[in-house]
């Protein structure tokens, strides 16, 4: 049974920094493709980063491209996701997500597997 578990997320103020992290337990974390994806309320789960199983390929939404940075420690099977200059905008509950079999970077919700059960970021204006 794969688990992974997140942390780290917050309330801050427009402009600051945050580190999410994604403890992955049950499974080879370093052999597949790992993503973040974000819900806000009332809104459908969107995709915000992912990375290839290596992690020397990733992807980002338009929307945080250039703020946000996705990495990950294979020895220590670990997931990250560093936010800065955080908006009002990027407020959503954050999940990471493990795919069942792909180890290039997906993108989508549907290439996703198993998910942690979230953490809360609030930035307020």
């Amino acid at each position: 049974q794969v688990q992974l578990a997140e942390s780290g997320g917050g309330l801050v103020q427009a402009g600051d920094s945050l580190r999410l992290s994604c403890a992955a337990s049950g499974r080879t974390f370093s052999n597949y493709a790992m993503g973040w994806f974000r819900q806000a309320p009332g809104k459908e789960r969107e995709f915000v980063a992912a990375i290839n199983w290596i992690g020397l390929s990733t992807s980002y939404a338009d929307s945080v491209k250039g703020r946000f940075t996705i990495s990950r420690d294979n020895a220590n099977d670990t997931l990250y996701l560093q936010m800065n200059s955080l908006k009002p905008e990027d407020t959503a509950v954050y999940y990471c997500a493990s795919s069942h079999a792909a180890r290039r970077v997906v993108t989508t919700v549907n290439d996703y597997d198993y998910w942690g059960q979230g953490t809360q970021v609030t930035v307020s204006s």
